[in-house]
C-alpha cells in the first residue's frame, strides 16, 4: 500500500472558500475587539475637555462695540458731510431726503442719512426716565459720493438750509469727527443689548459724578469735558437744578448751536 501523500497546493485549493472567508472574518473581528479593549477610554474626557476649551475661548472673546463701530466706519463707501437744517426738523429732513434718494435714483451716490442721538436721564414731575435727544440740533449727517447731482438732491431737500463749509464744495468730516458724533448712540445700543442678554430689562445709565448743588449761573462760560462736545466752550443759557442739566450755546461748525448738557459734563473756565 502506498503511504498517505503530503498535502499539496492542489489539496489546499480544494478547501471550501466560504470556510476560509469565515475564518478570515472571525480573525479580523477578534483583532478589532482586542484593539478596542487595549485602547484607553479617552473619548469622553476629550469631548469634555474640548467643550471646556471652547467655552473658555468664547468667554475670552469680548467685542468692543466702539472698536467694531470704528472698523465699520472705515469700510464704508463715501464721505460724511454735515447738512444744516431748521432746528427741530432733523428727523423730517432725514425722512424727506431718504424719499428723494429713492425717487431720484441716487442710491449709488447717497448711501446713508443719520441724525446723531443720545440717551439722557430726564426728571419730570419727580419721575426719572430715559429720553432720546438729538446730539446736534439743526444738523444731519449724510454719507455720500459728492457729485453735482447728489449735491443738488441733498441741497434742495425741504428744510435743508445748506452744507457746512463752502456752499458749492462742502468739506467732508474726518472719521474721528464722525465717530465722536455717533458714538453716544452706539454705546447706548450696546448697553441695552447687554442688559437684555443678562435679563436685566432696560440698560442702566452709566454712573457719573453727582453734583448736589448747581455751581453754575446763567451766562457762565464753561468747558465741556465729556461727550461729543468735549473740549468745546459753551455759554449757559438755562439751568435745571432738579434734573442737573443746563442748556447752553456751543459753537459748532462756525455757528452757535443750543445743546443740553449734564452738570457732570461741564466745568467752569
Amino acid at each position: 500500500m502506498l503511504a498517505d501523500a503530503p498535502a499539496t497546493e492542489a489539496d489546499e485549493a480544494d478547501d471550501d472558500p466560504a470556510d476560509l472567508a469565515a475564518e478570515g472574518e472571525g480573525g479580523l473581528a477578534a483583532t478589532a475587539a482586542d484593539l478596542a479593549d487595549a485602547t484607553p477610554e479617552f473619548e469622553g474626557d476629550l469631548d469634555d475637555n474640548a467643550a471646556v476649551a471652547v467655552d473658555e475661548d468664547v468667554e475670552d472673546v469680548v467685542v468692543d462695540p466702539l472698536e467694531e463701530f470704528r472698523e465699520t466706519l472705515r469700510n464704508k463707501f463715501g464721505d460724511w458731510f454735515v447738512v444744516h437744517t431748521y432746528s427741530g426738523m432733523e428727523n423730517r429732513v432725514k425722512t424727506n431726503l431718504e424719499s428723494r434718494i429713492t425717487s431720484l435714483n441716487m442710491e449709488d451716490y447717497i448711501h446713508e442719512v443719520v441724525v446723531p442721538t443720545e440717551e439722557v436721564a430726564e426728571i419730570k414731575n419727580g419721575q426719572r426716565k430715559l429720553v432720546r435727544r438729538t446730539v446736534l440740533p439743526g444738523y444731519v449727517l449724510v454719507r455720500m459720493d459728492l457729485t453735482d447731482e447728489s449735491w443738488a438732491a441733498v441741497r434742495h431737500t425741504p428744510s435743508v438750509t445748506g452744507f457746512v463749509g463752502h456752499s458749492q464744495q462742502p468739506v467732508p468730516l474726518s472719521l474721528d469727527e464722525v465717530e465722536k458724533m455717533l458714538a453716544p448712540a452706539v454705546v447706548a445700543a450696546a448697553e441695552q443689548s447687554e442688559a437684555a442678554a443678562s435679563g436685566g430689562g432696560t440698560a442702566q445709565t452709566p454712573t457719573k459724578k453727582k453734583v448736589e448743588v448747581a455751581d453754575f449761573d446763567v451766562s457762565d462760560s464753561v468747558m465741556v469735558v465729556d461727550g461729543p462736545f468735549a473740549t468745546l466752550h459753551a455759554t449757559i443759557t438755562e439751568i435745571n437744578a432738579e434734573s442737573q442739566r443746563v442748556k447752553a450755546l456751543v459753537e459748532i461748525f462756525g455757528r452757535e448751536t443750543p445743546v443740553e448738557l449734564s452738570f457732570s459734563q461741564i466745568q467752569k473756565v
